[in-house]
């Protein structure tokens, strides 16, 4: 994604560094469309955003061994560090998953359950959520928010500031004829 700087009083000043997960296993599916709205909106408002596909990433299970409790670090070598980096420094932490029987899918929940050695500093942070489904009803989608606010709850200071409920879109490219698609480009707007 492009860097966007914005002038103000005279000066040139960095928005915010806004970091999106798609755990869509398709790129190009619904819910990874929305995340490109939600990110060029974004963008268009002057942050800098970064869009990392989950499952591009080797993400292991958690076996809960439990020694990041004590070296707060994953004894297991994978891209999941680098993420977890990235998690920490961003600002905005959109999560972003395709419902799978009501809930989101194993690639986001396996991310999530990897955060543990470090989950302490996502701190503070403004979190989006963006949920894709065949369903038509914005009510069967929330146990998978409910399973984003669990984490969330986790979080010291983490503040929900928008939901993105993409209904009604089945196959690849179903969601560009939803109103959803707006709806992600203007909460993406709204970061600043």
């Amino acid at each position: 994604m492009r860097k966007i700087h914005r002038k103000e009083a005279g000066r040139v000043t960095m928005r915010k560094k806004v970091l999106i997960l798609s755990g869509s296993p398709r790129k190009g599916g619904n819910s990874d469309l929305l995340c490109d709205q939600f990110a060029l909106g974004a963008e268009d408002a002057g942050n800098t955003v970064e869009k990392i596909y989950v499952t591009d990433n080797d993400i292991r299970f958690c076996t809960g061994c439990g020694v990041c409790f004590t070296k707060k670090q994953c004894v297991q070598q994978d891209d999941m560090a680098v993420i977890l980096e990235k998690m920490v420094a961003a600002k905005v932490i959109v999560m972003a998953t395709p419902v799978y029987f009501y809930t989101m899918n194993g690639q986001m929940k396996t991310l999530i359950d990897r955060t543990c050695p470090r989950y302490t500093e996502i701190a503070g942070k403004d979190f989006y959520f963006i949920m894709a489904a065949a369903v038509r009803t914005e009510s069967a989608l929330e146990r998978t928010l409910e399973s984003f606010r669990g984490f969330t709850a986790c979080l010291d200071g983490a503040r929900e500031k928008g939901v993105i409920y993409g209904t009604g879109a089945w196959k690849a490219g179903e969601i560009k004829s939803s109103s959803a698609m707006q709806e992600a480009y203007e909460l993406g707007r709204q970061v600043v």
